[in-house]
């Protein structure tokens, strides 16, 4: 029988967190792509949750939580607004787990809090260094839709997804996506440029716990920089998922927890989550 969902805010110093939280265990964080919310983990927080405590939560200014100012509104400030979450519900370390933006988001956290982070999966994470910020400077990124009063502006939001999206399931996580990204507003386009700002080669190397790498295979430009991420990590090993694309936690729910609870819980011990 699988942990059910709870759900609540959690106060931190900067504002409030939503966070939906299952199972019991080492505490699990995860962390969700651009537009989304932590809707893009809820099929697998239960399965996590059979092995962990698995906690998914809204990145600030996505979903109901509270955002930041626009000058913390960065993988940096991400980062440490999630920290501080981590601290208000008492755990000093724990793992992470993200995909897409919020492998970026984790990988951040695992640079500026190594002593807290015992282990760190990245799926489908972008490598971003000076060629990439110069690539996609100026460029119209793929939730950047005009509001139109007739609501068009939804279907092209649909259109220019759909092709990223599997035939199997495609609307039923469409529409899931598009939920979240209409409840973004500005940061369902917004995030993906945070993401293009931040200077990651600066970062990578401050990673010091053991990484798995997740390359989703039909998600082709994430598969493609996977190799050049495990080349920069100091402790990584690369693992692809025939068949997995770019909403791979909501597609195969089953695959992604099980290929975290693996990694995590691979011969080491670990420490007990606080009562």
């Amino acid at each position: 029988m699988m942990p059910q969902i709870d759900r609540s805010f959690v106060a931190t110093p900067s504002g409030r967190v939503h966070v939906a939280i299952a199972g019991q265990g080492e505490p699990v964080l995860l962390l969700h792509q651009t537009p989304r919310s932590w809707m893009e983990f809820v099929d697998v927080l239960p399965r996590l949750g059979r092995t962990h405590r698995a906690i998914a939560m809204d990145t600030r200014g996505f979903g109901d939580s509270d955002p930041l100012p626009s000058d913390r509104t960065t993988i940096e400030g991400w980062a440490e607004a999630a920290l501080e979450m981590m601290s208000a519900l008492g755990y000093e370390k724990f793992c992470v787990a993200g995909h897409h933006t919020g492998a970026v988001i984790g990988l951040e956290i695992a640079a500026r809090a190594p002593s807290r982070v015992r282990r760190l999966v990245v799926s489908a994470m972008s490598y971003v260094d000076a060629a990439r910020r110069a690539a996609y400077a100026g460029v119209r990124v793929i939730d950047e839709v005009e509001p139109r009063d007739d609501g068009s502006h939804l279907t092209e939001l649909w259109s220019r997804r759909q092709p990223h999206y599997p035939q199997a399931d495609g609307r039923a996580l469409l529409e899931r996506f598009v939920v979240d990204a209409i409840r973004a507003g500005p940061m369902a386009a917004e995030g993906h440029r945070v993401v293009n700002r931040y200077r990651m080669e600066e970062r990578i190397g401050l990673v010091e716990c053991s990484t798995l790498v997740i390359a989703p295979g039909d998600d082709t430009k994430a598969c493609a920089m996977a190799p050049r991420i495990v080349a920069a990590l100091q402790q990584a090993q690369l693992m692809e998922i025939p068949g997995a694309g770019i909403p791979f936690p909501d597609q195969m729910p089953e695959t992604f927890a099980r290929a975290v609870a693996d990694f995590l819980g691979r011969n080491e011990t670990v420490p007990s989550a606080p009562t």
